[in-house]
């Protein structure tokens, strides 16, 4: 079976896209997850975080569907979002379209750029939701904003919500950062546990100036990942919920594979956030697997989109100067 990879990613954040729409081929559920664990594979000549598979929809232009390298399937991805943003859009000849995703269907759009000829597009994340139950978090209350889980930490406050995946904010300073405090409290809500059934997406956030935060995630059946934009999403929305930034403008989120700029947007306590950032092409090449075991597969040589390489590397510089400099 020869499958065309493209290899993206947004905000370091890097994916294995498959198009299914230009493409004969589609794939069981079984097959998906199967492909992701083996494609993804760190130790092969691929290897990602996930992959975003791109079909054929019935409500909007295309769809949407992401694993994780794992095998499990996320109900959203904002990074992935983007790069396949990008490509629909450039697919469609079109600025602005629809993509359905697992829980709702999204609109996204070409952005001026966010950096000198770094590909840009905004994407919605939404819906929303504080509910406990919709993460789940088991825990006696409707709703966790800004409080004390005192059987994870006795000093940090989080906040739960899914947007649509499930995620846990606590705003920290530099040595919680540099300690081991984030993998050790991640570990235990991404394991048997009886707080978060499913796992959850732990990030620390910290306030950088007013208007710029810095965001570290624990991802949910990835690990700790250069950027997950459902992640800077939330964390954007927490630091309005408690004062430190502003509905309606512009949030500059900074993260290890770079930044991402958030706009939060409130309707009669709806919330929904722009996410608006990078989907950078790394390579495109032929994935020839075997189809009775995928975990056997060869790559063509890769073609390599270097100028937008070299271009994103100027981001990054950026990026990490103005961390380091707070």
């Amino acid at each position: 079976m020869d499958i065309e990879i493209l290899k993206c990613h947004g905000s370091g954040n890097d994916f294995l896209l498959i198009d299914e729409i230009s493409n004969s081929y589609s794939f069981s559920e079984q097959e998906r997850a199967e492909l992701a664990i083996s494609l993804c594979n760190r130790n092969t000549e691929l290897g990602a975080d996930g992959i975003l598979f791109v079909s054929k929809s019935e409500s909007a232009v295309a769809k949407m569907r992401v694993f994780n390298a794992d095998g499990s399937e996320a109900s959203m991805c904002g990074n992935g979002l983007r790069c396949v943003a990008r490509y629909v859009c450039e697919l469609k000849g079109q600025d602005k379209l629809l993509i359905e995703t697992m829980k709702v269907n999204l609109q996204v759009e070409k952005e001026e750029d966010l950096f000198p000829e770094i590909p840009t597009y905004k994407v919605e994340i939404s819906p929303v939701s504080f509910k406990l139950t919709d993460l789940p978090l088991t825990l006696p209350a409707e709703t966790l904003i800004n409080e004390k889980i005192p059987t994870l930490s006795e000093e940090l406050l989080f906040t739960a919500l899914a947007v649509p995946n499930p995620h846990l904010v606590t705003l920290v300073g530099a040595d919680d950062l540099e300690s081991d405090l984030q993998l050790q409290l991640s570990k235990d809500v991404n394991g048997t546990n009886s707080l978060f059934p499913d796992g959850v997406n732990v990030s620390f956030v910290k306030p950088l100036e007013e208007g710029h935060i810095y965001v570290r995630t624990f991802e949910r059946g990835v690990g700790f990942t250069n950027a997950c934009g459902t992640a800077m999403s939330a964390s954007a929305l927490v630091t309005c919920l408690v004062g430190l930034n502003k509905k309606e403008e512009f949030i500059e989120v900074y993260n290890p594979g770079g930044k991402v700029r958030c706009v939060v947007h409130e309707n009669e306590g709806e919330y929904k956030i722009d996410l608006i950032g990078n989907g950078t092409y790394v390579y495109k090449t032929i994935a020839h697997v075997d189809a009775n075991n995928f975990a056997q597969f060869t790559v063509d040589d890769k073609c390599f989109y270097a100028d937008e390489d070299k271009q994103y590397a100027k981001l990054q510089q950026h990026a990490q100067e103005f961390i380091q400099n707070h």
